[in-house]
């Protein structure tokens, strides 16, 4: 998935809070994640089809019950993008480029 699908699925608390939840490593069943939320199994269910059609997450069928567990790549893959935007930035702002007030002063000339 690309990361528009993956930003998608991150951008919502429910979503984040999901995630949270999946991070200790042990698979949850859709039950399991439903009692730590105040929503209808339904929405928790819409949640976690999003975040698997993003990577975020996968599931596993067990016997009568599907198990859900974080794909922590596509998160490498964000993590890693986001750092190598940064590692081009300049480690000071170039005085040209410092925004100023009305007055024409810079932040730290006030």
């Amino acid at each position: 998935m690309g990361f528009a699908e993956t930003f998608k699925a991150l951008s919502d608390p429910t979503r984040r809070e999901i995630l949270e939840l999946l991070k200790g490593g042990r698979p949850l069943t859709a039950g399991e994640i439903v009692n730590h939320f105040n929503i209808t199994g339904a929405s928790i269910s819409h949640h976690l089809s999003i975040l698997k059609h993003a990577g975020v997450i996968d599931d596993e069928k067990k016997g009568k019950y599907i198990y859900y567990y974080l794909n922590s790549s596509v998160l490498d893959d964000v993590l890693n993008w986001i750092l190598s935007l940064r590692e081009d930035w300049p480690s000071e702002i170039p005085e040209n480029s410092k925004k100023k007030n009305r007055k024409g002063e810079t932040a730290n000339e006030k």
